[in-house]
C-alpha cells in the first residue's frame, strides 16, 4: 500500500508517499480502507520531533481518519466489515484500545491513565491507504455524512468539546474568549461556546477570518494583527473582563489571556503552538483567585457525544483545503503558515 512518512525528524522535504508494508491485524483491531483524513497541529510537531519523543522509522503520521472496515481480528465485535467508521486517537495499555479507564487516576478517565497515548504521535498513524487501529477506537459514522467531514471531525471537536464542557464546565451567558479560531480547535470551540449559550469572543489573524469565526457563532472578532486582543476585550466588555478563555497558543497568548479574565475567571489550554514556558504570573493568578486548567483529547463516551451532534449536522467541521495524500508537504505548509480557515483534508490518491 501507499502511505504518508518520514524517514528522520526534520523539515517538510522529509514527509514522502510511498510504498509501505501493508497492515497486520492483531486480534482487538479492525483493518479500514481509508477515504479521508486531516492534519492537525500534532502533525507538524510529530515530524519536526517532539522532546522525548522516540519513534521508530519510518514514521506513518495521521491522528484523524474515516473509512470502511475491511477485517476485524478475532476479539473483535464492536465493528463489522463494511461499517463506515471514524477514529477515537486516544490510547491505553500495551495491546491499545482506550480500555475501560481501570488503570486511570481519577475519575475512571482514561486520558488520566499513566500510559494514554496519541496515535499517529506515540503508535503509527492512519494517513495511508489502509490502517490496522484498535476495535475500541472506532465509530459509527452514519451513511449521509460526508468522508471529508467524517475524517476530520474527531480530533479537534472531542478536544474542544472536553476543554469547555468538562473542564471549564462553561455555563449559559459567560463570555468565553476563543483565541486562534480559525485554527481546527479554535473553531470547533466557537462553536461550542455558541451551542453552550456563552458570549463568544474570537481572535483571528484577518478580518476574511473572522467572518468565518462570525458564522461560526462569535459575537465578537478580534484581528489581532492590527489592534491589542487585551484592550480589545476591555473594551468590548466595559472592563469586566472574560469569564473562560480557550487558548492553545500558549507563550504569544498566556499573559494577556490572563489580563483578560475577571476576577475567579478560568484559562482553558490543550497545546503551545507558540511555545511552552510563558511566565507563570503567578501575582495575578493568585489576586484574581484564576484557575489555570490543563485538558487533553476526550474520554470515549465525551467524544461520541460531540461527535453525534457533528453528524446530526449541530456542528460542522470547515474544511479549508482538501489535498491528495502525496501533497501531504503542502498540507504541512498550509497548516504552519496559518492559511485559510478550518480543517485541511487529505485523501488517498487511489480514492480520487
Amino acid at each position: 500500500m501507499k502511505a504518508v512518512q518520514f524517514r528522520a525528524h526534520g523539515g517538510r522535504d522529509v514527509i514522502e508517499y510511498s510504498d509501505f508494508p501493508d497492515p497486520e491485524v492483531a486480534r482487538h483491531e479492525a483493518l479500514v480502507d481509508v477515504k479521508a483524513g486531516a492534519l492537525n497541529h500534532l502533525d507538524v510537531w510529530t515530524r519536526r520531533g517532539l522532546p522525548g519523543l522516540d519513534l521508530p522509522f519510518p514514521h506513518v503520521p495521521g491522528s484523524d481518519m474515516a473509512g470502511v472496515v475491511q477485517q476485524v481480528g478475532e476479539d473483535v465485535t464492536r465493528v463489522s466489515p463494511g461499517d463506515r467508521v471514524a477514529l477515537l486517537a486516544g490510547i491505553v495499555g500495551e495491546s491499545g484500545g482506550t480500555g475501560d479507564g481501570a488503570d486511570a487516576e481519577r475519575h475512571d478517565d482514561p486520558t488520566f491513565a499513566p500510559d494514554f497515548r496519541i496515535i499517529g504521535e506515540n503508535t503509527r498513524g492512519v494517513h495511508s491507504e489502509y490502517a490496522s487501529v484498535p476495535a475500541e477506537n472506532l465509530v459509527r459514522v452514519p451513511e449521509h455524512v460526508p468522508w471529508e467531514v467524517a475524517g476530520s471531525a474527531s480530533l479537534v471537536f472531542q478536544t474542544a468539546w472536553r476543554m469547555l464542557i468538562y473542564r471549564a464546565e462553561v455555563r449559559a451567558g459567560e463570555r468565553v474568549l476563543v483565541h486562534g479560531a480559525s485554527g481546527g480547535v479554535g473553531h470547533a470551540a466557537v462553536q461550542i461556546a455558541d451551542y453552550a449559550g456563552c458570549e463568544v469572543y474570537a481572535t483571528a489573524s484577518s478580518a476574511e477570518k473572522l467572518d468565518y469565526a462570525a458564522d461560526c457563532g462569535a459575537d465578537h472578532g478580534i484581528d489581532y494583527e492590527v489592534e491589542d486582543f487585551a484592550d480589545a476585550i476591555y473594551e468590548l466588555t466595559d472592563g469586566r473582563g472574560i469569564d473562560v478563555v480557550v487558548d492553545h497558543v500558549g507563550e504569544a497568548t498566556y499573559g494577556d489571556s490572563l489580563k483578560c479574565l475577571r476576577k475567579g475567571g478560568r484559562f482553558v489550554t490543550c497545546g503551545a503552538t507558540s511555545g511552552p514556558n510563558p511566565g507563570a504570573a503567578l501575582n495575578r493568578i493568585f489576586f484574581n483567585q484564576l484557575e489555570v486548567i490543563g485538558s487533553t483529547m476526550a474520554t470515549p463516551e465525551q467524544a461520541e457525544e460531540v461527535l453525534e451532534l457533528v453528524w446530526d449536522g449541530v456542528f460542522e467541521p470547515r474544511i479549508r483545503e482538501t489535498l491528495p495524500m502525496s501533497e501531504t508537504a503542502r498540507a504541512h505548509e498550509i497548516i504552519e503558515n496559518r492559511e485559510g480557515f478550518g480543517k485541511v483534508v487529505v485523501i488517498p490518491d487511489s480514492e480520487l
